[in-house]
């Protein structure tokens, strides 16, 4: 998991290639696993709220990338991402996609 989470912010800005389901799941769950412990903190001393709100902005930058890589890597091609603005199903058919598995190539 530290491995899966270290490598989406080593590549934070790369686009290209592809990302299978377990780096993609594994990185999700360890930015859930800090935004909680995070959020917990910032309960516990309210100066750190916005310690908070600026790591969620900040894990915007490797979770776009990576989700378009895992687009790619599920055989769909990059635009895909916007079905996410629609709302309710849109989030639900964008998580099918993410769930996906490989396409060989």
């Amino acid at each position: 998991m530290l491995a899966a989470y270290i490598s989406g912010w080593q590549r934070a800005f790369d686009y290209g290639g592809r990302s299978n389901r377990g780096a993609y799941w594994w990185f999700f769950l360890a930015n859930l696993i800090v935004a909680f412990l995070l959020a917990l903190l910032a309960l516990a001393v309210r100066q750190l709220g916005t310690l908070s709100n600026l790591y969620a902005i900040a894990a915007i930058v490797p979770g776009l990338p990576l989700v378009i890589r895992r687009l790619r890597d599920a055989g769909k091609a990059w635009p895909w991402i916007f079905i996410g603005l629609v709302p309710v199903i849109g989030a639900i058919w964008l998580i099918v996609l993410l769930v996906l598995p490989s396409v060989p190539g």
